[in-house]
């Protein structure tokens, strides 16, 4: 696995992706095994779109595809309210086999935003 020089760059491309959360950890983000590239994620979003219930939120970088570390874990987000979980302040990196994993305690309850950059 090679992670680009960021200092010696061709592409910085400025992606979104929102997806609906399960109860399963999914992968919302991957930067796949030798993608010559690193994903600048600048935010993360959760928005619980249940006009009645609370529900819980975790967000997590699984490094490598084998381990776990939580960025929020069963986080309760209020019916119709928003969890920044990253903001632009504290962007992270995501290496070469790196995914943003999530999953919310109801299904269909929580929608998850990730705006990032991917530098090859």
């Amino acid at each position: 696995m090679a992670n680009p020089n960021i200092v010696n760059i061709n592409n910085i491309l400025g992606k979104t992706h929102g997806q609906t959360l399960t109860t399963s950890a999914t992968n919302v983000v991957t930067n796949a095994s030798g993608s010559n590239k690193i994903f600048k994620i600048n935010s993360i979003v959760c928005a619980n779109i249940d006009g009645v219930n609370d529900a819980d939120a975790t967000v997590s970088i699984f490094k490598n595809q084998a381990s776990e570390f939580f960025l929020v874990k069963t986080v309760a987000v209020p019916k119709d309210a928003t969890l920044v979980v990253l903001s632009r302040d504290t962007g992270i990196y995501l290496e070469e086999n790196d995914s943003i994993r999530a999953l919310a305690s109801a299904a269909s309850d929580i929608d998850i935003v990730v705006a990032y950059e991917e530098i090859s």
